[in-house]
């Protein structure tokens, strides 16, 4: 029996292993190649195995992309991002909630900024991973708005649903990536005039 679960647990690990080395791969590729498609053959080549094994660990390329996606939420923060959004003091949670989007996009700007282009253009395959991103912020934007409006803090002319659309604006990836490579930010500045706007904007 012991025996049985230590394979078990070896199989199991080298299957995470592999599925490591396949999406970084990806990053690997969309960073070195971001002009070119991604090749599920390429990826292969790139992480050391055969490419029905991309296939079997993920589906389809559109699975590979959506685990990008999930894996980019993980890997940026996204739970420090809830956590901070959720302070009990909604002002702070909203001060929280954008300077940890911006760390997040700051720390995958070159990936993000390869997979939002891809996905205009390959929605099918590519729009799996910005969809569960945007999905993500959509939500934590819309419940973040309705706390500010629970406590008072929004000013009179301005709805929950006023704040969801602002707040949407503002934690956009195209809007950090104005200030960040547009204006050569860097990214506590993008963060901090990302949160002086919402708050003029937003709050009384």
């Amino acid at each position: 029996m012991a025996t049985r679960k230590y394979e078990q647990r070896l199989r199991a690990e080298t299957a995470e292993e592999t599925r490591r080395r396949i999406l970084d791969a990806v990053y690997a590729r969309l960073r070195e190649a971001p002009a070119e498609p991604v090749s599920v053959d390429r990826i292969a080549k790139l992480a050391r195995v055969a490419r029905p094994t991309v296939y079997l660990v993920f589906g389809s390329r559109a699975g590979l992309f959506d685990a990008v996606g999930a894996d980019l939420l993980q890997r940026g923060g996204f739970e420090r991002i809830l956590h901070a959004s959720a302070d009990p003091d909604a002002r702070e949670g909203l001060r929280g909630a954008i300077r940890g989007v911006v760390e997040m996009y700051a720390a995958h700007r070159d990936v993000l900024r390869v997979l939002s282009s891809m996905a205009l253009l390959d929605a099918a395959a590519v729009g799996g991973a910005i969809q569960r991103l945007e999905h993500g912020r959509a939500s934590g934007m819309a419940h973040l708005a309705r706390r500010l409006a629970d406590q008072g803090a929004l000013r009179p002319d301005v709805t929950a649903d006023h704040a969801t659309d602002i707040l949407w604006l503002l934690t956009s990836f195209d809007s950090f990536d104005l200030l960040h490579t547009g204006r050569e930010m860097p990214a506590d500045k993008v963060a901090t005039t990302l949160i002086t706007t919402a708050k003029h904007s937003l709050l009384q």
